[in-house]
């Protein structure tokens, strides 16, 4: 039942993580420049919500990483 509930959580919590990460703006500016100005009037200025992605990023990540090493020791 719990590992159950933790693998669900662990896909979803890899979507989003996949999700955020696309969204962040790289060298050629990548999809968050094709949505600029929705996530402006939202976030404020680019620079607003590239800080705000690379947050949400790490705290994603932490989790992702704690399901995964939740589901490694149940195996």
């Amino acid at each position: 039942m719990v590992k159950g509930l933790v693998t669900v959580v662990h896909i979803l919590v890899a979507l989003i993580l996949i999700a955020v990460v696309l969204l962040q703006s790289g060298r050629s500016a990548g999809l968050s420049g094709a949505i600029t100005g929705g996530a402006e009037a939202l976030f404020g200025k680019k620079r607003g919500l590239d800080e705000l992605l690379g947050k949400v990023t790490t705290v994603v990540a932490v989790i992702f990483g704690i399901t995964s090493l939740m589901l490694g020791f149940w195996q």
